[in-house]
């Protein structure tokens, strides 16, 4: 089974997440921030990621902490449970256009070992629900920075800043679907002319 256990304890946060690559989309995510568990019950469901996550922090100074190690977390679950990264497509993308009508997103992504994020997205509103809209990138940031890839994030049309945020979590959990993805053709190799990831 594809899965990992993540502990993170510091000062600023206390976080517990369990992901199975290989489920059925079961989250339970527990922040304190209502619209981040949103954001990530609809990545799990989307992705058919089984997410369990309890997170804690010192929301009294800001979100920035929590938000951030979310994403350091669950970015070393996927790199965990993905171990050497043997067998697996490796490279993802995803248009999403969110049911809303009005936003299209688009995300990529690439396990190739190196942390970037080229995020391009900009919200309207300081808040989205409860989450400061400016940790949408922090989030993604962290997650790069735990799991060692590569990902993109463009917004390209503009709307409500709900639907867009919402269409850049689903899109990028169709992005890491289709990258954790087995591959049939690949007989158990390492997706690199290297040998290694």
């Amino acid at each position: 089974m594809r899965s990992a256990k993540i502990q993170r304890s510091t000062k600023e946060t206390q976080i517990s997440l369990e992901l199975n690559l290989d489920g059925s989309g079961e989250a339970s995510v527990q922040t304190g921030i209502g619209f981040l568990d949103h954001m990530l019950i609809s990545f799990a469901r989307h992705g058919l990621f089984d997410l369990t996550l309890s997170a804690k922090g010192d929301l009294e100074v800001d979100q920035h902490h929590l938000v951030e190690d979310a994403g350091i977390c669950l970015g070393e679950a996927f790199s965990q449970a993905l171990g050497d990264k043997r067998g697996i497509s490796r490279a993802g993308s995803f248009v999403f256009a969110y049911p809303m009508d009005e936003t299209l997103s688009c995300v990529a992504l690439d396990f190739g070992g190196r942390a970037l994020l080229n995020f391009d997205a900009c919200f309207k509103r300081e808040f989205i629900g409860e989450l400061q809209s400016d940790l949408v990138r922090e989030f993604f940031a962290g997650f790069v920075q735990g799991a060692k890839c590569n990902l993109h994030i463009r917004n390209l049309y503009d709307g409500n800043d709900h639907h867009k945020c919402e269409g850049i979590f689903k899109g990028f959990a169709k992005a890491l679907s289709q990258a954790v993805s087995v591959s049939k053709n690949s007989e158990g190799k390492i997706p690199s002319t290297k040998g290694v990831i």
